[in-house]
């Protein structure tokens, strides 16, 4: 799974997410993280089929939605999105929250990863409560691959890193510059800026580089760059990243 990937969350479906794709991957992005929800898998699909790189150097994922949710229901719900994407397997399938017979469901993905119709599955916002977590992990056969969370400066989430690493399950940092709602108010931060200024960088170019401030964490942490505040264009973002981590 490649480290750094593209969230898709609010970009409309068709020209937007189509260019921003083909951007991203023209920069070297090979991670990239739609969902049902998001209605924008065809999009994805469509920039992933006309690309010139080839489908098995690209990490391709998506969610299930808990309208999708039931039993005997998942295996159709994923060759469902399938067709929208028009690709043969994902590389990753994940629940997108904590509803209904989740643990029944899970079994469903398990027999999906059997079939060869996703190669890992996932969790996302399952950080509700350790009881939740906890008693999930012990229904399960396939661990997830990874989780999905918010994780940034202002939301560090000391405890799930710990936790996700001591069970070998991968942390996926979404709204890695900070959330939405927060307006922009990560990239302002003073203590920040004048970190950012110190070195020749930018505040993004900071937060990243605390991200991977660690061996530990560069091996566990993955993050999805396009879930923040603002849009950061494919290429410049790219290029953020490579600056950060001394590249």
């Amino acid at each position: 799974m490649p480290q750094f990937g593209l969230g898709l969350f609010i970009i409309p479906d068709g020209k937007a997410t189509y260019n921003s794709v083909r951007a991203a991957l023209r920069s070297g992005y090979r991670h990239f993280d739609p969902a049902y929800a998001y209605r924008n898998e065809r999009s994805v699909g469509k920039a992933i089929r006309e690309s010139e790189v080839p489908r098995k150097k690209s990490w391709i994922t998506s969610k299930l939605w808990p309208n999708e949710y039931g039993k005997g229901k998942i295996l159709a719900a994923i060759d469902r999105m399938l067709e929208r994407f028009c690709l043969d397997y994902l590389d990753m399938v994940y629940l997108h929250q904590p509803v209904g017979d989740y643990a029944g469901i899970w079994k469903e993905l398990e027999k999906a990863v059997e079939k060869g119709k996703v190669r890992a599955i996932g969790i996302s916002n399952f950080d509700y409560k350790d009881e939740l977590f906890d008693s999930f992990i012990a229904t399960m056969r396939l661990k997830p691959g990874a989780m999905q969370i918010e994780c940034h400066p202002y939301a560090q989430r000391t405890h799930w890193q710990e936790k996700l690493k001591e069970l070998g399950i991968v942390l996926k940092c979404w709204y890695p510059l900070g959330g939405r709602a927060s307006n922009g108010e990560l990239l302002r931060d003073p203590i920040i800026n004048r970190i950012a200024k110190a070195h020749g960088k930018t505040a993004a170019q900071i937060i990243i580089r605390w991200q991977m401030r660690d061996k530990t964490s560069l091996k566990s942490r993955f993050l999805l760059l396009g879930k923040t505040v603002n849009q950061i264009p494919a290429e410049r973002a790219n290029r953020k990243v490579r600056q950060s981590i001394g590249r």
